[in-house]
């Protein structure tokens, strides 16, 4: 299906760790890809120095904008994105308003497996008052089930991980693994459970690559200058890019992953993982844990279910460590056919961009 080119602008508001940009700029990428043209407005650009330094300060297809000091009395396009509930300028507002044809508005909402997700997704917000009085802002829900948004995923991703070399890729980090090493990735915020997670690690052969921040801080502080435990040994990765870290992650046996860009790429890579949600004060993050496992491992034998939700929990902090250990070494080994087998469930459905353009074309 060919769809008509138009016109979009996405708005994004940089929080703190970087995942909103990260979406964002995977999602403008994939839209322009698909014959689309994207401005993408950004109150902070920066982490697209390396996050994207091979196509800053755009792509084929995307402008980036920096938002609100270039907002100008530019006119919107066809469609808008308020990614995230991030709150679109005023005048900007005003000028949908004014547009013969109203351009199709959208609220990107967060990922989720919860039940609300279903129920909330393509509901229509009429605007009654104030700037943009007189549209209708669609929600629209990425998720994990036929009835949302889906995942982005890009054409050709599983194509691209089947031709993946990954002691090519390994050999380019100056790094050679041993024939009986496991390759963990470490993606996390702060973890008291860290120090139990590396000792577990050290009792067999592991490389352990560490994502440059929070986890390059904590692993230093824990190994020291030699970086190494028992029989662990640990890597330093510089900031990589959005394709570089696709290639992390395929090149590991375990992937720890934190937040929401990163969690959808390690379903995609296809590995056993293990996900840090962004901790709330009102521990709804619990909730939202819950609920996604509930859909991991509905097809996942009892015992491997239970080990794996056990150590999920113990990892973001909602209970203590089982008596036996974490049991990173036995999802490692006995959790990739339930990772295989959600990456191809997850493959049925629609990606998100394509049902975006889907919506577009007859929003309602």
């Amino acid at each position: 299906m060919t769809n008509p080119a138009l016109h979009w602008d996405v708005f994004c508001r940089v929080i703190d760790n970087f995942g909103d940009i990260g979406v964002c700029w995977r999602l403008a990428r994939d839209l322009a890809g698909r014959g689309q043209t994207v401005r993408l407005w950004l109150d902070d650009r920066s982490a697209l120095d390396w996050m994207a330094p091979e196509v800053v300060p755009g792509a084929p297809g995307v402008e980036v904008r920096d938002w609100p000091e270039t907002l100008g009395d530019e006119q919107p396009g066809d469609v808008v994105i308020e990614a995230f509930g991030c709150e679109l300028p005023e005048p900007f507002l005003q000028r949908m308003a004014r547009r013969p044809h109203a351009p199709v508005w959208i609220n990107l909402e967060y990922l989720s497996a919860q039940a609300y997700v279903e129920r909330s997704h393509r509901l229509r917000s009429p605007q009654f008052s104030g700037p943009a009085a007189g549209l209708d802002k669609w929600f629209f829900y990425p998720g994990f089930t036929t009835r949302t948004g889906g995942l982005l995923r890009a054409p050709g991703l599983m194509a691209e991980q089947a031709a993946f070399d990954r002691e090519a890729w390994l050999a380019g980090l100056g790094l050679r693994r041993a024939a009986d090493e496991r390759v963990v990735t470490l993606f996390c915020y702060d973890n008291p459970g860290l120090p139990a997670l590396l000792a577990e690690l050290a009792e067999r052969p592991c490389l352990l690559l560490v994502t440059a921040g929070a986890a390059a801080r904590q692993v230093q502080a824990l190994l020291g200058p030699e970086l190494r435990q028992g029989r662990l040994r640990a890597h330093l990765l510089p900031l990589l890019s959005q394709p570089e870290f696709d290639h992390l992650l395929w090149a590991s046996d375990l992937n720890l992953v934190r937040g929401e860009d990163s969690f959808v790429r390690a379903q995609w890579a296809g590995k056993p993982f293990i996900w840090q949600i962004y901790p709330q004060h009102d521990e709804a993050h619990a909730a939202k844990l819950g609920a996604f496992l509930s859909l991991y491992l509905a097809a996942t034998p009892d015992a491997i279910a239970a080990r794996t939700r056990a150590l999920w929990r113990a990892w973001n902090g909602l209970q203590g460590a089982p008596a036996q250990g974490l049991g990173a070494w036995s999802l490692l080994e006995q959790g990739q056919e339930a990772a295989t087998q959600w990456r191809q469930q997850l493959l049925i459905q629609a990606d998100l961009s394509s049902q975006l353009l889907s919506f577009v074309a007859n929003p309602g």
